[in-house]
């Protein structure tokens, strides 16, 4: 720099010139070097600052927890998670970037010297993750990520680790700028995660469809509810089911009529569904779900379990009912209504619908958007260990309160294999049955994505099962179901009907008094379960309802019975004839717009009637 200013000042023509050029440049060399000095002092208190603020956050770090996190985590529960994320990183990463890394946690656990190395790669990962939650949109002041934060968090999500967060309706116990735990900690802090983010429901409605694994699902809901003391919405005098197949009424539970029960907890027991009808028994905030299958499979067990129908009373295989289905089926007949479109019955829709039907895409239109407006969440019960892992996320409950063993299964000798032309002809004699399936299977991939993440679902799934395993090894007798007449406890054998053989459980004798309790309860019966419970909520009911089924005479108990059938069956021709009359109207309207009738409207109109 001085060589070039002496070469300027050279090419001037006299001396005086040159000298005077000199000083100029000289003069202006000291004027910058002070101005340098200055800025260097400035920047000099800047950084003395700055380390100031950093030392006094550190101190503050040390005695309020990690910075911005107010999650009640554990410690020692997050330290093998994060350690195998370090672990991931480190292996598969350049020398460059674990350079990188390492630098970055020096930075980060200077002041933290004094706690042990799990808890700084705590501090770390949850730092990243706060950082990126900045980066998208965060309120509050905006750092800089660094390339190994954003290194880290691409090689956590690459392997599905960084889950979709829980519905904002069970994200309790967070501020606004709390970053809420991936799905990967998830899995290994479910009962913290749970304290911290999740409320338990325990508004619960399921509507129980049939032949689709549904009583093992009650079983589910019995323990959970009895376990807490909570209060069940159960048939009026004693009764197995909601007097289905008619249309549910809120006068059908017991209790509401007389206003007995201030408040129900749970509803699931067999119905015919009706919204309007169910909402004047459970609170707003209740959760509606239920579960599908599909309906090739389910007409074959259908068929096996309701054989004495009169639909298939006449027939000698499925094959069979299906070449003459409509010479054989009449839905005017009682009990027919389980040989055709069952699903759609159930949720409260007409069943009769015919594959080659001109409406019978507005049909399942209708039907699919008052499901998914009605009900929260739809299994499926080809996917049921799936199935129960979602439904464990949805209701913020624990892997124990969703392991069951199966109920009301059938031993393998009844069941029969299908062959691709039969299934075919049970898709077209099912078709809106079908359609509804297709899109519910759909839609819960969708939710387990949204809600679970796949990765987090495979590991869950596999607790799940291994949790299952060690209750049979503990539970059961013969480690399995065994057929009815195996079974010694005559409190525990299913009820058998139609030519299907139900299978039970035998207790295992070798356990103590409070295991074996934890055990029966895995392995009673609907009935047997459903008639202890109404015993607990309804003591002076139930022993009244003993009293008169000794003295009164069979002649007078089927007298009363008929008398309630009769008026129900009243209010099911009622309820039919609107639906024929909204059916035709549909038909007739040219917008498809105005065609597409609501389940609600029917449901509304018939309550008003």
């Amino acid at each position: 720099m001085r060589l070039f200013l002496s070469a300027v000042c050279m090419e001037l023509k006299t001396p005086i010139q040159q000298l005077t050029c000199t000083s100029r440049f000289v003069k202006r060399g000291v004027c910058s070097r002070r101005q340098s000095l200055w800025i260097l002092l400035i920047l000099l208190v800047v950084c003395i600052a700055i380390q100031t603020f950093v030392a006094r956050q550190a101190r503050n770090d040390k005695l309020t927890g990690l910075p911005h996190l107010r999650l009640a985590v554990n410690k020692q529960h997050l330290f093998s998670t994060v350690q195998n994320v370090w672990e991931i990183v480190h292996s598969e990463s350049s020398e460059a970037v674990k350079t990188d890394l390492r630098s970055l946690q020096t930075d980060r656990t200077a002041d933290r010297h004094h706690q042990n190395e799990g808890y700084q790669k705590q501090s770390a990962y949850f730092q990243s993750r706060h950082v990126d939650n900045l980066a998208t949109g965060s309120q509050m002041e905006a750092r800089k990520v660094s390339p190994v934060t954003l290194l880290l968090r691409k090689h956590v999500t690459s392997l599905g680790l960084l889950g979709p967060l829980a519905p904002d309706s069970t994200r309790k116990g967070l501020t606004a700028d709390t970053p809420t735990p991936s799905s990967f900690l998830k899995a290994h802090i479910n009962n913290v995660h749970t304290k911290a983010t999740c409320h338990p429901k325990s508004h619960i409605f399921f509507l129980k469809t049939h032949k689709t694994a549904s009583s093992t699902i009650l079983n589910i809901l019995y323990r959970y509810g009895e376990s807490r003391n909570l209060t069940f919405a159960l048939p009026l005098n004693k009764h197995s089911q909601l007097f289905y197949p008619f249309f549910f009424a809120s006068h059908f539970v017991e209790g509401v009529s007389s206003r007995s029960v201030r408040e129900f907890h749970i509803m699931c027991n067999h119905m015919r569904f009706t919204k309007s009808e169910v909402a004047k028994v459970m609170p707003k905030d209740t959760f509606y779900f239920s579960i599908l299958r599909n309906p090739v499979a389910m007409m074959e067990s259908i068929f096996i379990y309701y054989k004495s129908i009169p639909a298939f009373h006449k027939t000698r295989s499925l094959d069979s009912f299906l070449d003459s289905s409509w010479r054989n089926y009449n839905s005017s007949v009682k009990n027919n209504h389980y040989a055709h479109n069952i699903l759609a019955f159930d949720f409260g829709f007409d069943n009769n619908a015919a594959a080659e039907a001109e409406d019978l895409e507005e049909r399942a239109s209708m039907a699919i958007s008052a499901i998914e407006r009605d009900f929260h969440l739809i299994l499926i019960s080809e996917y049921f260990d799936e199935s129960m892992i979602l439904l464990k996320h949805a209701l913020c409950w624990s892997l124990e309160d969703v392991v069951s063993f199966k109920l009301n299964g059938r031993s393998e000798q009844t069941r029969h294999p299908l062959s691709p032309n039969t299934a075919e002809k049970i898709k077209r004699w099912n078709a809106l049955d079908w359609k509804i399936y297709l899109h519910f299977n759909t839609t819960f991939w969708h939710k387990v994505d949204s809600l679970v993440g796949q990765e987090q679902m495979k590991r869950e799934v596999s607790q799940l099962r291994e949790l299952h395993a060690k209750l049979a090894n503990s539970c059961l007798k013969d480690g399995g179901a065994v057929n009815p007449s195996q079974i010694k406890e005559a409190g525990l054998k299913p009820f058998q009907y139609g030519a299907a053989v139900i299978q039970g459980y035998n207790l295992n004798p070798h356990i103590d008094r409070q295991t074996k309790i934890k055990c029966q309860k895995l392995i009673t019966p609907e009935l047997q379960y459903t008639d202890r419970l109404y015993t607990q909520q309804f003591p002076e009911l139930a022993a009244k309802h003993r009293q008169e089924t000794r003295m009164v005479s069979p002649q007078r108990q089927r007298s009363d019975r008929t008398g309630t059938m009769r008026m129900a069956w009243a209010r099911e021709a009622h309820h039919k004839q609107i639906m024929r009359r909204k059916l035709s109207n549909l038909k007739n309207q040219k917008s498809s717009t105005s065609a597409l009738l609501t389940h609600k409207e029917v449901n509304n109109e018939t309550s008003m009637l």
